[in-house]
């Protein structure tokens, strides 16, 4: 399976939170799935930073490539082709991000690993718990 994070869940994964379930701990350590975090979660991880919403223990720019190839997370671009899908989404959620996320998953065939029943009512494939 071909997995894209969603925020939380890459920060969830690094904190080893509680919130985090047993099937989506299970999903993210199977070697036979291919983990992605998008370019979209780091913009949004930076600007939650940058206006003292989120608290790191470094900066976004060491501490996200830094978390992700520790935990073998492969980075994903928003390409054009993601980002015009996101014109054609029904309006169920107003937050642009996971809007993006939305599309990317579509568009690229991935499952979105996210505990957001909004983003679980899209076209897209989703799994949580």
């Amino acid at each position: 399976m071909k997995i894209l994070l969603d925020t939380c869940t890459f920060l969830w994964i690094l904190l080893d939170d509680p919130k985090l379930p047993s099937r989506a701990r299970e999903l993210f350590a199977d070697p036979e799935n291919k983990v992605f975090m998008s370019s979209i979660s780091a913009w949004e991880i930076a600007i939650k930073h940058s206006l003292g919403r989120l608290s790191l223990p470094q900066a976004p720019t060491e501490y996200i490539p830094t978390q992700r190839k520790h935990h073998q997370i492969e980075a994903l671009s928003l390409d054009e082709e993601s980002a015009l899908a996101i014109d054609r989404l029904p309006d169920l959620h107003r937050d642009p991000f996971d809007r993006a996320l939305v599309a990317q998953a579509i568009t690229h065939g991935l499952t979105l690993l996210t505990p957001d029943p909004l983003v679980h009512q899209y076209p897209a494939r989703c799994t949580w718990a």
